[in-house]
C-alpha cells in the first residue's frame, strides 16, 4: 500500500504538471499562430512591442521574454524581413536601436488579438476568478524561485561546491 504523498513528492508532481501545461499551451499557441505564419515567440515580441510605442531595445526584449539576446536577434530579423517591425536608431548612440511595431505589424496584431483573447478566455473556463489570482501569485513565486535556483547552480561546479 502506497504511503501518504509527502510535501516533496507533491511539489515534484506540481512542477512536472506545470511543465506539461506549459508545453500544451505552447503547442496550442503554435498551432493557433500558423494561420498568420507566426511562432508564439514572434507573437510575444509583437505583443510586447505594441505595449511600448516608443519601442524596446533588444536587451529589454530579451529580459522580458527570458531569452538570450542572440535568439532575440533572429526573431527581430525575421519580423523585420516581413515588414512587421522596424529598427529605429537611438539618438546619441550609433550602436543602439529600438525595435518598434510597423503599420503592418499593428494591423496584424489587430487582426489576431480579438480571436486570441477569446480563445485565451476559454482556457480558464470553469475556474473561479479567485483561483486564477491565486495561481498567478503562485506561478510568479515559482518563477522567481526557479531563477534563483538557476543562478545558484550557475555559481557551483559539477560537484555542487562553489567555484
Amino acid at each position: 500500500m502506497a504511503g501518504k504523498p509527502t510535501l516533496s513528492s507533491r511539489r515534484y508532481e506540481a512542477l512536472i504538471q506545470l511543465l506539461r501545461t506549459a508545453n500544451v499551451v505552447w503547442e496550442a499557441s503554435r498551432l493557433f499562430f500558423t494561420r498568420w505564419d507566426l511562432s508564439p515567440s514572434q507573437f510575444n515580441v509583437l505583443n510586447l512591442i505594441a505595449e511600448h510605442p516608443e519601442g524596446l531595445s533588444q536587451s529589454d526584449l530579451g529580459r522580458q521574454l527570458l531569452m538570450h539576446r542572440s535568439n532575440v536577434t533572429g526573431l527581430i530579423d525575421r519580423l523585420e524581413e516581413r515588414g512587421l517591425v522596424t529598427r529605429k536608431d537611438v539618438s546619441g548612440d550609433r550602436r543602439a536601436y529600438r525595435v518598434v511595431l510597423s503599420r503592418a505589424g499593428t494591423g496584424l496584431l489587430q487582426q489576431i488579438l480579438p480571436e486570441y483573447r477569446e480563445r485565451a478566455d476559454h482556457v480558464w473556463d470553469g475556474i473561479p476568478p479567485e483561483n486564477i489570482s491565486s495561481l498567478l501569485s503562485t506561478v510568479e513565486r515559482v518563477s522567481d524561485n526557479a531563477i534563483s535556483a538557476v543562478a545558484e547552480s550557475a555559481t557551483k561546479g559539477p560537484t555542487g561546491k562553489a567555484r
